[in-house]
């Protein structure tokens, strides 16, 4: 019966030790004052290594009294007297601590009581905390890669938004500006594309004159004609059927001085004068007045260019104003005819939003006939040269031609259609039209940068998160080490002062340290 080992489960401890009567419920109460007692004692304590040792990192129990007793006793051993009594103060403090914590064993409860909530507590709490710093470092590595991800994914974005545009990315206002001087070339390319055009559209009108012979013929893509025939020409001239004798632009309105948004470049804007209109001279104004003006002998003064008397029939036609309320003009010399083009009537056709429109719609329609009679010629099995039913009667050009040919005209259409939708020419639509696009645009821009940016300090903070991380759980690791070894050392204890009480029965603690 002797050898046969007490096993004891750690949780139950305590139960155990006062179940058997080693310790009273009320064990608790007692300790209170002992601690109070120890506060007191610690305040006086000798220059020892061990004492350090036995003080640091753990709460004092009934153990660590015990030692400092023997470490006292060498060094109090000169206040030793002949009786074996000492009288150092120091020793009596912790002589009368020791004996009320073996009085009913409240040292052994306590120190129970601190074994359970070591390895049911402390020790997994900070194995936790430090398994939780180890997963930040983890989820740290990843959100520096998605960052990372992401701040190349918005730069690579906005590095392939300049090149559509066509921008170096350095000054973005002043850039996107810039790119309005390309107009003019690739305005010209679009009109010798469109020029290409000339026998689909000379197909197209035979094709609906054959049909119906009603419709007008000018009144076939007749915007589409207009730009084919005469170019990029202002919209003044697609308007009156003249050019105009002068043009007059709109101002920009877009400040560039210092790469700022419009409303830091206010002062900056094109002074016309008190009334806001254009002087040509002493005359003031241009006064296109009504026809009454005209007939009581009103006249433009054209700032020192002489002009024909408009009322003079022998020399010259009457004046006219019955088509756009304006009079036609001669001046001497020269024979050139026209007016000043002023606002919208500046724009080129294709720089202006409205006939632009038309052009695109009359591109359009001549793509939507285009592939009606690709798909009416494929249905009625043409062969490609001359239908044999109602096609017999249309002319020649109409006949002669094939569903390639045809498909090649809808290319060739199509083609120009794509070159006036493209991103960067619709970009730069909107820019000329309106400034706070630019605005806007530079914006977007700016945000993708600026995203980019973000996510590439976020790197470093969660780097430096990682690092305070691995710095903390490092911290903790030596922790662990001396509560798990004073651990250990406790149930040790605990199980050498059971096993006295057993006549030195084997007792063995479990679940304890051991176990973790």
């Amino acid at each position: 019966m002797q050898d046969l080992p007490i096993d004891i489960h750690t949780n139950k401890l305590l139960d155990w030790l006062v179940s058997r009567r080693h310790c009273e419920k009320n064990w608790q109460e007692a300790v209170l004052a002992i601690r109070e007692k120890i506060s007191h004692a610690i305040q006086d304590m000798p220059e020892h290594p061990e004492i350090v040792r036995l003080l640091s990192g753990s709460h004092i129990n009934y153990y660590h009294c015990l030692k400092i007793v023997d470490i006292l006793k060498e060094t109090e051993k000169d206040s030793k007297n002949l009786f074996g009594f000492y009288g150092s103060q120091r020793m009596k403090d912790w002589q009368e601590v020791v004996k009320l914590y073996a009085n009913k064993n409240v040292g052994l409860a306590e120190a129970s009581q601190a074994l359970v909530r070591n390895v049911n507590y402390e020790i997994p709490g900070i194995k936790k905390q430090i398994a939780k710093l180890e997963q930040m470092q983890t989820d740290c590595d990843k959100r520096a890669q998605d960052y990372q991800r992401n701040s190349k994914m918005m730069r690579e974005q906005y590095e392939a938004s300049c090149r559509q545009l066509g921008l170096q990315g350095v000054r973005l206002k002043t850039e996107i500006v810039h790119l309005l001087d390309e107009l003019p070339q690739v305005y010209g390319e679009i009109v010798e594309k469109a020029r290409t055009l000339r026998e689909t559209m000379a197909y197209h009108v035979a094709f609906v004159t054959f049909v119906n012979p009603s419709v007008p013929v000018d009144q076939l893509l007749p915007t589409l004609h207009f730009l084919v025939e005469h170019g990029d020409v202002t919209t003044y001239q697609w308007r009156y059927g003249e050019p105009p004798l002068r043009v007059e632009p709109p101002p920009p309105a877009i400040d560039l001085s210092d790469d700022q948004p419009t409303d830091a470049g206010q002062g900056d804007e094109i002074d016309f004068g008190d009334g806001g209109g254009i002087d040509f001279g002493d005359g003031g104004e241009i006064d296109f007045g009504d026809e009454a003006a005209a007939d009581a002998g009103g006249d433009i003064d054209w700032g020192g260019i002489e002009v024909a008397d408009a009322a003079a029939p022998e020399d010259d036609a009457p004046v006219d104003l019955s088509t756009a309320g304006v009079a036609d003009i001669t001046i001497e010399g020269s024979g050139m005819e026209g007016g000043v083009a002023r606002d919208s009537e500046a724009l080129t056709l294709l720089d202006n939003p409205h006939t632009r429109t038309l052009i695109v719609n009359d591109l359009m329609e001549l793509e939507t006939f285009l592939a009606q009679r690709v798909a009416e010629m494929s249905d009625s099995r043409e062969d490609g040269m001359v239908s044999m039913s109602t096609m017999q009667a249309a002319p020649q050009s109409v006949q002669l031609q094939t569903v390639d040919s045809v498909s090649a005209f809808r290319a060739a259409t199509r083609a120009v259609l794509d070159s006036l939708n493209t991103v960067k020419l619709q970009h730069l639509f909107l820019v000329k039209s309106s400034p706070r696009y630019v605005d806007r645009l530079v914006g977007s821009l700016k945000q993708k940068l600026e995203v980019s940016e973000k996510m590439a300090a976020s790197v470093n903070a969660v780097k430096e998160r990682k690092k305070a991380a691995a710095e903390e759980a490092a911290q903790l690791q030596p922790k662990l080490k001396l509560i798990v070894e004073k651990t250990r050392e406790l149930q040790t204890q605990i199980e050498n002062s059971i096993s006295e009480k057993y006549k030195g029965r084997s007792v063995n603690l479990m679940g304890g340290i051991n176990a973790i």
